[in-house]
Order: C-alpha cells, then structure tokens, then sequence
C-alpha cells in the first residue's frame, strides 16, 4: 500500500478545476507531454516532493466546503497513491471527486491497473490537450477532444456517459 504521493501542490478553494469550490492536488509527473501543457514543469517527478496520504486527506477534510480535484501532472502516473487518497476521502466525506488525465476512459477501463480508481472518481477529464483543438468557453477543459465523463453512470451502463453541468443543482 502506497503512503505518500509526489505532488507538485495543492491549492485551496480554486474555482477552474471543475464546480464550485475545490481542493486541487497536483500530481508530479507525466508522460504525455501535451504540447502547450499548461503545467509542463509537472511532467518530472523530481520536480514535486512526497506528502503522506494523512497530511492530504487532514487538508481537505478540513475544508469544509470545497470538493476534491486531481490534476497534475497525469494523476495516473501514480494511480495507487490516488487511488487509495479517493478511497480514503469516499470512506469519510460526501465529497465530488474530478480526475484529469491525458489517457483515454477506454485506455482506462481496459486497464486492470489504471482502472482500479473508477469507482472512487465522480468525474474524469480524459484525453491529452490538443492544441488544434483549443477552444474559447469550454468548460473546464482546455480542447475539444477532452471529455468530461461521469463514472459512476459509465460503469453502470458500460459505455461513455458524458457528464451534464448543472449550475443550480439544489433545485433539481
């Protein structure tokens, strides 16, 4: 078992990284190497440093009111590490948990080892950032290729279901 993950950050009360208020952590390294990345210095491991699963999941916790981003960096580089920080965080809060990451959903659920965070993410950014495809107004995503998937209704029916923004969902 994994007890500590290389990040670069992780940063407080964002609003870019998916609704509302979130806690951001940001992996280090990655293999994509996307041109125009907009974190390229997260794509070296040695540039982040170990932090222990407890210290992650003590700051969030403690933030009452955000929910939880992973981005980095490629969070699956080290799929362990966050797989066991999403199990720990679904086991204790009620938080919404988004994961980006250049690999593909199918890549993933293909994948026995990358797989293994599905159930814990309520939302996955997937798909490396095109250039070519970079568009004003997307939400929260940076080229058209990426998709915003909601999980737990993917696994359900086993295919692709796209996740719908709802900016007043406690009047749904």
């Amino acid at each position: 078992m994994t007890n500590t993950i290389t990040l670069l950050d992780i940063i407080e009360d964002t609003v870019v990284d998916g609704p509302g208020f979130r806690v951001s952590v940001y992996a280090a390294g990655c293999t994509h190497h996307c041109p125009g990345c907009h974190n390229p210095q997260s794509w070296n491991l040695r540039n982040g440093h170990p932090v222990s699963l407890d210290y992650i999941v003590a700051k969030i916790t403690n933030n009452p009111f955000s929910d939880v981003t992973f981005s980095g960096g490629d969070p699956l580089f080290q799929v362990e590490g966050f797989t066991q920080l999403a199990k720990r965080l679904k086991i204790i809060t009620s938080k919404n948990i988004w994961c980006y990451t250049g690999f593909r959903y199918e890549e993933i659920i293909n994948s026995r080892r990358l797989s293994q965070i599905l159930p814990y993410i309520d939302v996955l950014v997937d798909g490396r950032f095109d250039p070519a495809k970079r568009k004003e107004g997307l939400l929260f995503r940076g080229s058209s290729n990426q998709r915003l998937i909601n999980v737990p209704a993917s696994l359900h029916s086993e295919k692709v279901i796209l996740w719908e923004y709802n900016p007043y969902p406690q009047y749904v």
